[in-house]
C-alpha cells in the first residue's frame, strides 16, 4: 500500500538560541527539514504530513513547493504522541505503512526510510524502531530485544544499570514505523501519566505488545543516519559529515578536489568527470558543472548550469548559464539569467545582469552590462556600462557582431549599436549606431600651456 512519512517538526529547539525554528537551519545549502522531505520523497513516500508548530508559517512558507508535501499544526505542543495523532486526524491518515521522522534527521539515507517502511508492509510486525551503534551511545534510548529478535523493551538513558549500558548496544534513533491501521486504532491510548504530562511515542510499542502486536527493528549500518541536531555545534558536526559523504561520491566518480575540506557542495548539484574543484568553492541548489572544468578558487555557483571545459575564478553566480569553454574572473559577478555563451571571457570586477555575452565576446574588466543582448566577436573596454535603468524600468541595450566599444564608455538603454560598429573611448551612448560605424562622442581636447605652474605659483603666494 502506498507509504506515508510523517515529520515532527513542531519543536523550537531551544537550544539553537534562534529566532527560527530549529528544522529551519541550514545544513549545506537547504534547511533540515527539506533534506528528511527529500530522503522520503525518494524513498517512495505517496504522501508527507509535516507537523509544524513554532515558527509554523516560515516552515510552511518554505515547503509550499515541494511534490507530495503538507502540513498539519501542533497549535498545543504535547509531545511525540500526541503531534502523531495530530497528523493522523489532520492528514486523515488511516492505513499503509507510515513512516515517523524528525525533522532535524537530514542524514538519513532513501534507502534506510524503504527499508523502514517494508518492514511493516506485509503485517509481519506493527511497529519497527529505527536503532544504531552510535561510538558513544551515552544519553540514547537502549532497545532490549527478545529471544525471537523481537522488541522487548526501550530502556531510557536514566533508567539503564551499568550492566544494560554495556550490554545493550542497539540504540533507539527515535525514529518509528507503523502498520497504519494498528497506528490510527490505538494512538488513542497513549497516556501523559509523566512527570511532563506528555503523550511519548514510545509507548505505542507497549500497547502494541498488549494488544499482541510485535515490534522489530531496522539497523543503520552507517550510525550517522541517526544523528540529529540539538544545538549548533551538533549542527557543524552533521554538515561535515554530508560535506565528507557528498565529496567522497563526487571524488570516486572522477572529481578532483585539492582539500576536500575546503569545498562544499549541495545534495543536488552533479559535477562531471577530471573538473577540479578548488578551494572555497561551493555549489549549491540544482547547480549543473560538466567535465574538464576548473571552479574555484573562492567560488559559489547557486542554480547555474556550467558546460565543459570552463574555467571560473573567484565567481559569484546565481541562476546563470555559462556555455563551453567560458573563462571568468577572477571576482566577477553573473545572475538573474545571465547567459555566456561558448569561448566568450568575462573578466576582473565585471557583472553581468540579465544579459546574453555572445559566443567569443569579452568583457575584460572593470564593467556591468545588464539587460543586454550582446552579439559574437564583442570587445568591451574597461570602465564601460550599460546604463539599463531610468529610475522606472529597465531597459535594453542590443549590441550586434564584431562591435568594438571604447573604455569608459556609457550605453544609455534603449539603444543599438550595430554589426562591426566602433565606439570611442569615453564615449556616452544616446542614439542608434548603424553597423560599421564610428560612433565618437566626446568635449574637444584644449591645452593651455604653463597653466598647471603658474597656478601652483598663485596657491603658495596666497598662502604666504
Amino acid at each position: 500500500m502506498p507509504m506515508t512519512a510523517i515529520v515532527l517538526a513542531a519543536g523550537e529547539g531551544t537550544r539553537m538560541k534562534s529566532r527560527h525554528p530549529k528544522v529551519m537551519h541550514k545544513l549545506l545549502d537547504r534547511p533540515l527539514v527539506s533534506w528528511v522531505t527529500r530522503a522520503a520523497r525518494e524513498a517512495g513516500a505517496e504522501r508527507i504530513v509535516v507537523v509544524v508548530g513554532h515558527g509554523a508559517d516560515e516552515v510552511r512558507a518554505h515547503l509550499a513547493n515541494e511534490k507530495y508535501v503538507e502540513c498539519v499544526e501542533q497549535t498545543e505542543r504535547l509531545g511525540t504522541g500526541h503531534a502523531v495523532r495530530v497528523a493522523l486526524e489532520g492528514a486523515h491518515v488511516t492505513e499503509g505503512p507510515v513512516v515517523i521522522l524528525n525533522g532535524d534527521l537530514p542524514l538519513i539515507e532513501p534507502a534506510t526510510v524503504r527499508a523502514f517502511a517494508d518492514s511493516v508492509a506485509d503485517g509481519g510486525h506493527a511497529a519497527a524502531i529505527l536503532t544504531m551503534t552510535p561510538p558513544d551511545p551515552y544519553g540514547y534510548g537502549r532497545v532490549e530485544l527478545a529471544e525471537d529478535g523481537t522488541v522487548a523493551r526501550i530502556v531510557e538513558q536514566k533508567d539503564c544499570t551499568p550492566e544494560q549500558a554495556a550490554q545493550l548496544t542497539e540504540c533507539n534513533a527515535g525514529c518509528y514505523a507503523f502498520d497504519g491501521a494498528l497506528l490510527a486504532a490505538h494512538i488513542g491510548e497513549v497516556g501523559n501519566d509523566n512527570a511532563q504530562h506528555e503523550y511519548y511515542l514510545p509507548d505505542m510499542v507497549e500497547i502494541l505488545r498488549g494488544h499482541g502486536h510485535a515490534t522489530t527493528i531496522v539497523h543503520c549500518e552507517d550510525y550517522r543516519e541517526g544523528l540529529g541536531a540539538n544545538n549548533r555545534s551538533q549542527l557543524a558536526e552533521l554538515t561535515r559529515l554530508a560535506q565528507e559523504r557528498i565529496n567522497e561520491r563526487l571524488m570516486d566518480e572522477g572529481v578532483t578536489m585539492l582539500d576536500p575540506r575546503t569545498v562544499w557542495v549541495g545534495p543536488d548539484v552533479t559535477v562531471g568527470r577530471d573538473t577540479v574543484l578548488l578551494p572555497m568553492t561551493m555549489l549549491w541548489g540544482k547547480t549543473s558543472v560538466g567535465e574538464e572544468c576548473t571552479v574555484g578558487p573562492n567560488t559559489r555557483l547557486t542554480d547555474c548550469t556550467v558546460a565543459d571545459h570552463v574555467s571560473l575564478e573567484e565567481t559569484v553566480g546565481v541562476d546563470v548559464t555559462i556555455d563551453e569553454g567560458v573563462t571568468c574572473g577572477p571576482r566577477a559577478y553573473l545572475r538573474g539569467g545571465a547567459h555566456v555563451l561558448a569561448g566568450a571571457h568575462v573578466g576582473t570586477h565585471v557583472e553581468i545582469k540579465n544579459s546574453t555575452i555572445g559566443k567569443g565576446s569579452k568583457v575584460p574588466h572593470l564593467s556591468y552590462i545588464g539587460d543586454c543582448t550582446m552579439g559574437a566577436g564583442v570587445n568591451i573596454g574597461g570602465g564601460s556600462i550599460t546604463c539599463n535603468y531610468d529610475g522606472v524600468h529597465k531597459n535594453r541595450t542590443t549590441i550586434g557582431d564584431n562591435v568594438f566599444v571604447g573604455s569608459d564608455t556609457m550605453m544609455v538603454a534603449p539603444v543599438t549599436i550595430g554589426d562591426g560598429a566602433l565606439v570611442g573611448a569615453s564615449s556616452c551612448v544616446t542614439a542608434d549606431v548603424p553597423a560599421d560605424a564610428l560612433y565618437l562622442e566626446r568635449a574637444e581636447q584644449r591645452i593651455v600651456e604653463g597653466y598647471a605652474a603658474r597656478r601652483l605659483e598663485r596657491l603658495k603666494r596666497d598662502e604666504a
